[in-house]
């Protein structure tokens, strides 16, 4: 969903200025929920500004690009190795765990694919 518009915010101000209408009113009076009412209240108390602040983003990789590069010499160097592995290998050399999940979506990422060759298939033969 997009933020509203500033215009918006501002009559929304100016409404409450003026008329000095409890914060239900307004939200009934605008159509918006009674909690963007209060928290556009409150941001304009405190800061003055009225616009939208930053929404979502994503979460930080745990891999620095330097640290990808040493899980692309693992990979290089442990072929055969499962993602199980990859992620002990990767905690050894640069000291950051990583889940099987995310092993496999960076080696997708990093378009390697890797051998379905678990350790008890190689202690068999």
């Amino acid at each position: 969903m997009k933020p509203y518009p500033v215009e918006f915010r501002q009559k929304i101000i100016e409404v409450h200025e003026k008329e000095n209408l409890s914060i239900r009113k307004l939200a009934e009076r605008f159509c918006v929920a009674p909690s963007f009412v209060q928290k556009l209240l409150k941001q304009f108390k405190e800061t003055g500004d009225i616009h939208p602040r930053p929404q979502g983003g994503s979460p930080e990789p745990k891999l620095k690009p330097e640290q990808l590069v040493d899980l692309v010499e693992i990979i290089e160097t442990h072929n055969d190795a499962t993602l199980e592995e990859l992620c002990d290998l990767l905690e050894e050399k640069v000291e950051v765990r990583v889940s099987r999940a995310t092993m496999g979506r960076l080696t997708k990422k990093l378009d390697y694919s890797l051998k379905k060759n678990s350790l008890r298939r190689r202690e068999r033969k």
